[in-house]
């Protein structure tokens, strides 16, 4: 059988069995959907021969049209006649297309757009909706279902959550006319933007945060050109005041901060509870050094939007810009943490035969040479826990990281045990509190250590009061468990959050910081300010207050014994966070060991080794700590051994931030030809574009196209390269005037 000469393919099993799985998944797809699907049927027009069904992933292509996308079902037929000169200019191949289906989905109206094509014969187009009927295309949902698929070619462009074997990745937007129809199609689909969903650290997608939104100022923020954004937002203001969040930013990335100020000025007039609004302030004045004004403006913001994470997360860096450190970990205990969905994908059934086609120039190169022995890596590093966290864990997490890397270990836990209920000293008043019951002759049930409460003592779900002191009486009165329960469960803020999952822990250490239990915080006065004096201290025995005959003599009674916990102003911490501690635990204790390896075998004068793999996991866990000096020496040591996408990419975006033009197209390059490997075609939107705009918007598009052509580089690798550098010709990239 024929296959395409550049084009992956899976093929299939049962004829069509690839569009029978879609058609069967296409009512579990919540956001944008999953990527769009090629599917030919191939023959080769004798008797006998059975006809063979194949597919691929594809983003990229033009779906405006039936006609657009008959156009890149027709170019597959081509791949047959290339393959033949490629293979030593061998007579045409016998196969041919017989028929073929474009597949994508439209986020907006949750309806699958179909294109069949036949050849020779006619185009017939359509739509799927959740229940498998058939409906006639208007061109509104021509224009959703463009939009969609731009969308999806911008936002998971480079998503780790969206690499799929055999998906091809084209250019989305290929000249200033196809970006003018982009502009349009989202300016008409703008109120719809919300249905699309949004990034999983908001937990209610609006008009200005959701994934339409996310993919514009994307699409122009990488490129650093904002200038046609801020003609699409200065429309939409009109509609919708909140616009102004995104206008604002936008002028801020154009560097017309007088403009932004004065549309913010007037936005908040209008809106004053847009949490959107307040963060854009408040990242305006901590750029000109003025912390303690976004103090306020993040507070306020809390205020607004409580059961969003990303309020309670700035607020936590702004205490840690001010140096607050107990109340930016009160605040992060705050944050309300949400279950994070994986991307829209569909399951096919096992395909019979896989091909993923390499290109001769691609194989001459060093990029295949990860599948070398060099995978083999200590089960302590491969188990690390931070590396599988996503979506609000890991923002915390990383949060967590920063706090420890400015105050220390010994420091981060003096605060926490300040702050926190620990097991510790709560076993040990329990203890005092038993003996004090067991004198009085009475009984309490036990009472569960912080760590072992429910889920339903959600810090950012209870208002702000801390707990009473509590009184133990002898006999006669409450136990002391009943009145520790009724002062942690006085009030109430927000609804409950969801389930939050457990990190497991790889291993267990004796010195392990131990957890403490589920926590408060404080939203109104910053999460710093104390309860009025409880009520449990008013005396019914003080003067101007008489006390009550009695019919007939109460039984007599011990007078009572008043015992004040010492942690009644503490919070108690939350039990993801009590998880994340011990994965930062985790990783603390690694770099430790790391790092005094390192210095035990440099002091005897010995070489340190490691593979490629334990090199490259210790580069990420660097990363992840904030130690940027050691991270980029991992990631070189790693390269030395093997190569690498993700250790390139961390060294390309540490080349382009010190402004090393040689060093970063040299790590350009690779990754340019790493990614042709697998099929990306697209040279922008994607992080290698993003890090070479950097750098021409630092040194000038001119000295970075002259070191590009001074790299002497192979013919075919060079074509990839070309294409940004015309890119940001052709789009003015800020910088490529120089």
């Amino acid at each position: 059988m024929a296959s395409f000469a550049s084009v992956p393919e899976f093929v299939e099993t049962e004829l069509a069995e690839s569009l029978i799985a879609r058609s069967d998944s296409l009512a579990s797809f919540r956001e944008l959907g999953p990527p769009d699907l090629a599917h030919v049927i191939k023959t080769v027009g004798r008797a006998g021969t059975k006809d063979i069904g194949s597919y691929h992933y594809v983003s990229g292509v033009d779906a405006s049209s039936s006609a657009s996308l008959a156009a890149y079902l027709n170019s597959l037929q081509y791949e047959f006649e290339s393959q033949a000169t490629w293979l030593g200019g061998k007579a045409k191949s016998d196969w041919r297309i017989r028929a073929a289906v474009f597949c994508s989905f439209n986020a907006f109206s949750r309806v699958d757009v179909r294109v069949e094509v036949k050849i020779p014969g006619g185009v017939e187009s359509y739509a799927i909706d959740l229940r498998g009927e058939r409906h006639e295309l208007t061109p509104r949902l021509w224009t959703e279902v463009y939009l969609s698929a731009l969308l999806r070619a911008i936002l998971y462009a480079d998503d780790p959550a969206y690499r799929l074997a055999g998906y091809r990745r084209l250019d989305p937007i290929r000249s200033l006319e196809d970006e003018m129809r982009f502009l349009a199609a989202a300016e008409q689909c703008f109120a719809q933007g919300w249905q699309l969903g949004s990034d999983p650290e908001v937990q209610v997608a609006t008009a200005i945060s959701n994934h339409l939104t996310a993919g514009i100022m994307r699409y122009f923020g990488d490129a650093y050109r904002y200038g046609p954004a801020v003609n699409l937002f200065e429309k939409l203001l009109v509609r919708d005041p909140e616009v102004a969040a995104l206008l604002a930013k936008a002028y801020i990335g154009m560097n017309e901060e007088v403009k932004a100020v004065q549309v913010l000025h007037a936005a908040i007039k209008q809106s004053p509870q847009s949490y959107a609004l307040l963060h854009v302030q408040a990242d305006f004045v901590r750029s000109k050094g003025r912390p303690e004004w976004a103090l306020e403006l993040a507070r306020t913001a809390v205020n607004c939007a409580p059961s969003e994470f990303q309020t309670w997360a700035k607020l936590t860096e702004i205490h840690m810009e001010l140096e607050q450190w107990t109340d930016a970990l009160l605040t992060l205990n705050s944050c309300p943490m949400f279950t994070y969905n994986e991307r829209d994908l569909h399951r096919m059934p096992a395909p019979a035969r896989t091909h993923l086609p390499i290109k001769p120039f691609i194989a001459e190169s060093d990029i295949l040479d990860d599948d070398r022995d060099e995978h083999e890596a200590d089960v302590a590093l491969l188990r690390l826990p931070a590396p599988s966290l996503r979506g609000t864990f890991a923002k915390a997490y990383a949060l967590l990281a920063k706090l420890v890397s400015v105050i220390g270990w010994d420091e981060l836990l003096k605060c926490r045990s300040q702050v926190f209920v620990m097991e510790e000293e709560y076993r040990a008043q329990k203890s005092q509190v038993d003996v004090v019951v067991a004198n009085g002759h009475a009984s309490s049930p036990p009472v569960s250590p912080p760590h072992e409460r429910g889920d339903d003592d959600a810090a950012s779900t209870r208002a702000v009061v801390s707990p009473p002191e509590l009184t133990v009486e002898s006999a006669g009165s409450a136990s002391v468990a009943d009145q520790l329960a009724d002062s942690l469960e006085r009030s109430h803020m927000s609804p409950p959050q969801s389930p939050i999952p457990t990190i497991r822990i790889s291993s267990e250490s004796d010195d392990r910081p131990s957890p403490s239990g589920a926590g408060v915080a404080d939203a109104a006065a910053g999460i710093a300010g104390e309860a009025d004096a409880p009520v449990s201290d008013l005396q019914a025995d003080a003067p101007g207050i008489e006390k009550p005959r009695h019919t007939r003599a109460p039984e007599e009674k011990p007078p009572p014994t008043t015992t004040k916990l010492p942690f009644s102003n503490k919070r108690l911490c939350e039990r993801w966070l009590d998880n994340l501690f011990l994965v930062l635990y985790e990783d603390l204790r690694v770099y430790t060991i790391w790092r005094a390896e390192v210095a035990h075998f440099k002091a005897q004068h010995m070489p340190y080794r490691k593979t490629g793999t334990e090199w490259e996991i210790l580069g990420d866990l660097a990363a992840r700590l904030g130690k940027k000096e050691e991270a980029k020496d991992a990631m070189r040591r790693c390269l030395d051994l093997k190569f690498s996408a993700g250790a390139w990419l961390k060294l390309l975006e540490t080349y382009a931030d010190e402004g090393d033009v040689q060093r970063a197209l040299g790590a350009a390059t690779r990754l340019a030809t790493y990614n042709a490997r697998w099929y990306q075609e697209s040279s922008y939107p994607s992080a290698v574009a993003h890090q070479l705009f950097k750098l021409i918007r630092r040194e000038g598009l001119s000295k970075v196209s002259y070191s590009l052509v001074a790299l002497n580089l192979p013919q075919p690798i060079l074509k990839l390269m070309q294409p940004m550098v015309s890119y940001a010709q052709m789009f003015s990239v800020e910088g490529s005037a120089q």
